[in-house]
């Protein structure tokens, strides 16, 4: 169902640069307001489900990021 909201320009901005900083629409990012105000979404339980399912990602992605980057760095510049 298409809802029509009249914003004050200032509102209107920050709405648009947040919703560009996350790289979503104007559109997504009210539905996710309206969604954790009315107790539908809430960003807690959403974070518990995500962490139960173990651990995420590379867990020793930080562990040689010095020598890593030069090592790319190094590469792309063979000097």
């Amino acid at each position: 169902m298409a809802v029509s909201v009249r914003l004050d320009p200032v509102i209107e901005a920050k709405l648009t640069q947040q919703a560009t900083l996350l790289g979503i629409t104007k559109s997504d990012f009210i539905k996710d307001a309206i969604e954790r105000v009315l107790g539908i979404k809430n960003p807690a339980t959403l974070l518990k489900q995500v962490r139960s399912n173990g651990k995420m990602g590379r867990p020793h992605a930080s562990a040689n990021v010095s020598a890593t980057m030069k090592a790319r760095l190094r590469a792309k510049r063979p000097d």
